[in-house]
């Protein structure tokens, strides 16, 4: 989330994503397989580059049926960041209030991190190419990405700096810059990770954890120089 992008920190409470979810029904799976097609695109062209009359010829209709169900494509992206966002928290809270031992919780989040990659790779892909397009435009209509990804961190750099006061992990690291690069590791995997290949989302996650934890060097880590 926002991977690419520097910024001061906030220092704000995060707001709780919510999904937008529709009545269940024809109309309402309409509107789901519109967003899916149109996410496609935003990831494959860029949001700004993707135009309202391609989304409509993508999805077989006129570009004014498309406004029945969406007033701008603006609502379609904010759609997709918000169910990928909620989705993402939601995991990430049910993990960390099961409160268990340190290290396990820090791998189960690596897992989710990395189990995301499929179901939500237009999405995690809009993010790593428009962060700052979207945060650019008038309004404060995608603010929640940013309220979402101070959440995001302070939950990571908490479950950090419980591992090192329960004399998990090393004292020696920064919580927060350790967060970044796990999180930049992650979320940059979209652009070479490809659904179906040789890999799947389990391997990617459980040989990270193995680097994480175990590192790459044999021998006597206090015995080297660092």
């Amino acid at each position: 989330m926002g991977a690419v992008n520097q910024r001061k920190d906030s220092g704000g409470t995060a707001v709780p994503v919510r999904a937008r979810r529709g009545v269940a029904g024809p109309a309402s799976e309409r509107r789901e397989h519109l967003v899916r097609l149109a996410a496609e695109l935003f990831a494959r062209k860029g949001f700004q580059a993707t135009t309202v009359r391609e989304i409509a010829l993508e999805a077989g209709i006129l570009s004014g049926s498309l406004y029945h169900h969406f007033d701008s494509k603006e609502t379609i992206v904010d759609e997709v960041l918000r169910t990928f966002l909620d989705d993402l928290i939601t995991r990430y809270r049910a993990v960390l209030d099961r409160r268990g031992d340190p290290r396990s919780v820090l791998a189960e989040m690596v897992r989710i991190g990395f189990g995301t990659l499929e179901p939500h790779r237009a999405a995690i892909t809009v993010m790593q190419n428009d962060w700052n397009y979207l945060r650019s435009l008038p309004g404060d209509r995608f603010d929640y990405l940013l309220r979402a990804e101070d959440e995001v961190e302070r939950m990571w750099v908490e479950q950090i700096r419980a591992g090192q006061a329960a004399g998990r992990f090393r004292a020696d690291v920064d919580p927060k810059l350790t967060y970044r690069m796990i999180r930049d590791t992650i979320w940059v995997t979209v652009r070479w990770f490809r659904p179906g290949g040789t890999l799947d989302t389990d391997h990617l996650a459980g040989h990270f954890v193995k680097l994480l934890f175990d590192g790459l060097a044999t021998g006597e880590r206090a015995s080297r120089p660092s």
